[in-house]
């Protein structure tokens, strides 16, 4: 299928007109407004006046507002009834089903060890291809910038331009804890609520999941147990992008300027490297990076990173004794120091930790990385001092041998600065509640880029976006919760374009 207008464009979707031509939505999006409400007016009125259409096929899963169009043309709504209803779950699942199947397939694994961003370059292919589709949707501010991040931009409704602009975030890459290549993704619909086999060894059982076995009847979305899923983020993004094209084939629905941003290496932790701050125009943001139907995440972990390296003494070991500091057992002396009753496996809740996530080395030089989570800023201080102790204690276990430590911060706990901003909060509650949802409230054992965004000043929560099991090879999505984070975007941007809540005042520079 090619588009009769712009083919050989960059089409994603196309739209049958009631005399068999095919437009893509980048063509169509390219009309002006009023011409592209009366070309569709007058082709749906004629075929209807003449019989030829009984019920106008032209435009699928879509439910584009015509009334510009029928006025235009000297029609009522009495005469002449809008084309669809208002928005269903239906019709925002064909939204973002066929892009998350497209998504995941992206290898976007990032990589934590590289200093350059993006630590990929599957990250850039992924990134293009948005831009692409972005400009396909008819926007025309897209930027990509040189470290692969996404800019893009919805113009306001006419007589909104006032209205302070509000952005919406996520990532590009999946975590290297699982491979994230050759995903094979599996479109589950009406699940029938029984244990699912994945890889040899691997299932997906939902008498240990809960979250799943209230799936049943409806339709979810996996990986085949080799690889994970990806659903961190490219749900989110598939949620976001999907909520794009809804608003702009909706002029009826008036909002603000949007402002959409995709991110390369959230997963290595870096917190928004490069990211050109200066071009944000958001006063506040939210990131659909979060799980389940229903959570709202507006705290997360102060997050520091201890790069500790130990440097032996080394001599022949058959005439090593009194003589060698071995460094690779001065590693994993240091290691198993670290209070196990302070690890993520042993914590929840507001309970940080300590993780050990990298240890290499041989006689003589040996390095260990260790993650240090807390959402206190006093426990934070006292992890960090814990580490000094234990680095004296291996030193006087191995004569002759050193220990450095290095540390680094991550991020911040995001809670103190977004509560200086409770509009940000109030109007996205009160969007969730025009849908039916309510939120819990949940800190976040981890972070977020939205935590970076924040302590540089734009308050950024965190939204759910349906997936469960992240970075695992048993990770899945709701697509039914899916469509409600991207419905729950749109109210958001309607109610924001109504009455966005006042931003805090800027505090005076130091």
């Amino acid at each position: 299928m090619r588009c009769h207008y712009c083919a050989p464009g960059v089409c994603y979707r196309y739209f049958e007109t009631a005399c068999g031509c095919f437009l893509c939505a980048g063509a169509y999006a390219r009309l002006k407004p009023v011409y592209r409400c009366l070309c569709i007016a007058i082709i749906v009125r004629l075929a209807c006046v003449t019989g030829i259409l009984k019920q106008p096929p032209f435009i699928r899963n879509q439910a584009w507002g015509m009334s510009y169009g029928y006025h235009a043309l000297g029609f009522t709504e009495a005469i002449f009834p809008p084309i669809m209803g208002p928005m269903t779950d239906t019709g925002i699942e064909d939204l973002l089903v066929p892009r998350f199947l497209r998504y995941v397939r992206y290898w976007t694994e990032s990589d934590r060890h590289a200093p350059e961003t993006p630590s990929t370059a599957g990250q850039w292919e992924l990134a293009r291809t948005l831009a692409e589709e972005l400009k396909g949707l008819g926007l025309t501010d897209v930027e990509l910038t040189d470290h692969c991040y996404v800019i893009a931009r919805i113009p306001p409704s006419p007589g909104k331009a006032a209205v302070p602009a509000l952005g919406f975030l996520a990532h590009l890459d999946t975590a290297g804890d699982v491979s994230g290549k050759d995903v094979q993704p599996r479109l589950v619909k009406n699940y029938d609520g029984k244990k699912i086999d994945l890889a040899p060894g691997l299932a997906l059982d939902p008498a240990l999941d809960a979250g799943l076995a209230a799936q049943q009847g409806k339709t979810i979305i996996h990986a085949d147990g080799s690889t994970l899923l990806g659903a961190d983020d490219k749900a989110g993004v598939a949620e976001i992008m999907g909520a794009a094209e809804y608003l702009l084939a909706h002029p009826e629905i008036l909002h603000g300027p949007v402002e959409i941003v995709f991110s390369p290496d959230e997963e290595t932790g870096k917190g928004l490297p490069e990211f050109p701050i200066e071009r944000i125009r958001s006063k506040a943001c939210y990131t659909l990076d979060g799980g389940p139907l229903g959570e709202l995440e507006t705290e997360c972990f102060n997050a520091w990173k201890a790069d500790i390296t130990f440097r032996g003494r080394v001599i022949h070991i058959g005439a090593a004794r009194g003589r060698l500091a071995n460094a690779a057992l001065m590693a994993a002396t240091f290691a198993v120091q670290l209070p196990r009753s302070e690890s993520p496996e042993a914590t929840d809740g507001y309970y940080g930790y300590y993780c050990p996530m990298e240890i290499r080395g041989d006689l003589e030089t040996a390095s260990l990385e260790v993650f240090l989570r807390d959402f206190d800023r006093a426990g934070m201080d006292r992890r960090i001092a814990a580490l000094e102790t234990i680095a004296k204690t291996v030193e006087a276990q191995f004569p002759g041998g050193t220990v450095a430590v290095e540390v680094k911060n991550q991020y911040y706990n995001m809670k103190e600065k977004i509560d200086r901003f409770p509009g940000a909060l109030e109007i996205l509650t009160r969007a969730a509640r025009n849908l039916g949802i309510e939120f819990r409230f949940k800190p976040i054992r981890g972070g977020t880029d939205g935590s970076r965004l924040t302590e540089l000043g734009i308050p950024t929560p965190n939204i759910f976006t349906g997936g469960r099991n992240f970075h695992s090879r048993l990770e899945w999505v709701s697509v039914p919760e899916m469509a409600l984070a991207c419905r729950l975007v749109i109210e958001l941007v309607r109610l924001w374009g109504e009455e966005a809540p006042e931003p805090p005042p800027v505090p005076p520079a130091k």
